[in-house]
């Protein structure tokens, strides 16, 4: 049972670390071959991960092969127009200047109801508000709205905006992030004054706290703390 238990946390960790070599990418974001390549790993972990009469070096071996296997085409599909197109395809314009494209529908093997159902996720129930939809060699689609059914942008306005940053966490499930604190161009003796004029007497009682790049500051205190 302890030998099963080992072989099992050791896969766990390597198929982890395949995941991680592979990228940061949900499964509906894989192209295909990385797809593959995912249910392969799968497989080949499962196998000796509960059968220990397996080497544990034959499941381990052919995870490595798809690794390397995947590294290489990334390489490839970096480095080359052709090996990317081979490999990965090329993106599908289902609907072109507002007309679907019916060749392009029946090479995707999407049908008029497939394709309605994903502009309605995308909210855009009518079809007459959309100028291009594009398949992506992810199988995600791409909407671009008629010009006209746009949203109202501030440069459209011809509104002047202010830069905005990506808020700073400065404080996490009651723990100072120092890094970001000194990113911000603060330290722990700011952080303190501003806690005390927020009546928190103590970080650990902060469940989160960010810092914009306009210097506000939002927070929120841990249940079982009181200001």
């Amino acid at each position: 049972m302890l030998i099963i238990f080992f072989r099992t946390i050791f896969l766990y960790i390597l198929v982890i670390v395949a995941m991680r070599i592979m990228g940061k990418r949900q499964i509906g974001e894989l192209q295909p071959s990385e797809l593959v390549v995912t249910i392969m790993i799968s497989e080949l972990a499962s196998i000796p991960m509960g059968e220990t009469g397996i080497p544990l070096i034959n499941g381990i071996v052919p995870i490595i092969t798809l690794i390397i296997a995947e590294i290489t085409l990334s390489f490839f599909t970096l480095k080359s127009e052709t090996a990317r197109r081979i490999i990965t395809g090329r993106p599908s314009i289902l609907i072109n200047n507002g007309k679907i494209v019916e060749k392009e529908l029946e090479k995707a093997r999407f049908n008029i109801d497939d394709l309605l159902e994903e502009l309605r996720i995308k909210n855009y129930p009518n079809i007459t508000d959309v100028e291009f939809a594009i398949l992506e060699t992810s199988g995600q689609l791409s909407i671009i709205p008629k010009a006209q059914k746009r949203p109202v942008t501030p440069e459209d306005l011809n509104i002047p905006t202010k830069y905005e940053g990506i808020p700073f966490t400065i404080i996490s499930d009651g723990k100072i992030n120092y890094k970001n604190l000194h990113s911000a161009n603060h330290d722990r003796e700011w952080l303190m004054g501003k806690l005390a004029e927020l009546g928190i007497n103590s970080p650990s009682d902060v469940f989160f706290l960010s810092l914009d790049t306009q210097g506000n500051i939002f927070y929120q205190l841990k249940e079982n703390s009181t200001e």
